[in-house]
């Protein structure tokens, strides 16, 4: 099983992008955009994530800014928040260079984390194109150097890395007509009239090795994310949209008042 994340559009400049991007705010907010969290047991134990955006119109597909696939590209690369980006922000019990990410958060009733206190945390940031980059945070937004720091393996040395799930069939927008689509509930004939009767799919998968963040093979009891937070930044041209489960305002990714519980028991898969 795995656990399934609707994300929101942050509508503090919903009106003004729209206007941007000459759509309707109606059309900005029928953007679809998915992601899934799978803990991978054996034989060696990874976190695969699964993203997953569908637009509702050909204008917004013309002006989205989707970098295509390129194998020499894959590696260690800062800034990638400033265009299109896959985003998970998570902390937990894992070893990371022998300091324990030691969630202390309370839990609110609605399985969110209460404190950003002084817990540390993990960002990873992953554009279409296979560039990426792991940051490791001692504590909310510390340091506050930019670019953040790396997230290191256990040797202290080697950068951590993330693995590109194959994307031969990722390679060019998925065009599919509403009336066939299980991404959304409206059909063609009831769809007002500014939306067009095509979805355009877009999709990017990769798996974190959990082993690389410890000094041992991190066993799943052992490894505890708590807290977790899937996030993207959508350019289309020069204005950028961002999505999350919930948002704090303005939208800050890092604040986790609004992160979300990791549900091991819906994720794992022996």
């Amino acid at each position: 099983m795995s656990q399934r994340f609707d994300l929101r559009l942050a509508t503090e400049t919903l009106a003004e992008d729209a206007q941007q991007l000459g759509v309707t705010v109606e059309t900005l907010q029928n953007i679809s955009v998915q992601v899934t969290a799978t803990l991978v047991k054996q034989p060696n134990a990874y976190l695969e994530l699964e993203y997953f955006v569908t637009l509702p119109t050909e204008s917004l597909d013309t002006q989205f800014n989707w970098p295509k696939w390129q194998s020499e590209q894959v590696g260690f690369t800062d800034y990638l928040w400033e265009q299109t980006c896959l985003e998970y922000f998570f902390t937990g019990k894992l070893i990371v260079n022998d300091r324990s990410i030691n969630s202390d958060c309370l839990i609110n009733n609605d399985n969110t984390a209460n404190t950003h206190e002084t817990t540390a945390y993990v960002e990873i940031n992953a554009s279409p194109d296979g560039r990426y980059a792991m940051y490791q945070f001692k504590s909310y937004r510390n340091p506050a150097t930019l670019p953040p720091k790396p997230l290191l393996q256990a040797d202290g040395q080697t950068r951590a890395s993330i693995d590109w799930i194959d994307t031969s069939n990722q390679q060019m927008p998925l065009v599919e007509t509403k009336a066939s689509s299980q991404l959304s509930t409206t059909s063609k004939s009831s769809a007002p009239k500014n939306i067009s009767p095509k979805l355009y799919h877009y999709e990017r998968s990769f798996r974190v090795p959990l082993n690389q963040l410890s000094n041992e093979t991190v066993g799943i009891k052992n490894t505890a994310i708590e807290y977790m937070h899937p996030c993207v930044i959508l350019y289309f041209g020069n204005t950028a949209l961002y999505f999350a489960p919930k948002h704090a305002s303005p939208p800050d990714f890092h604040d986790r008042h609004y992160w979300s519980r990791f549900n091991h028991k819906s994720t794992l898969i022996k």
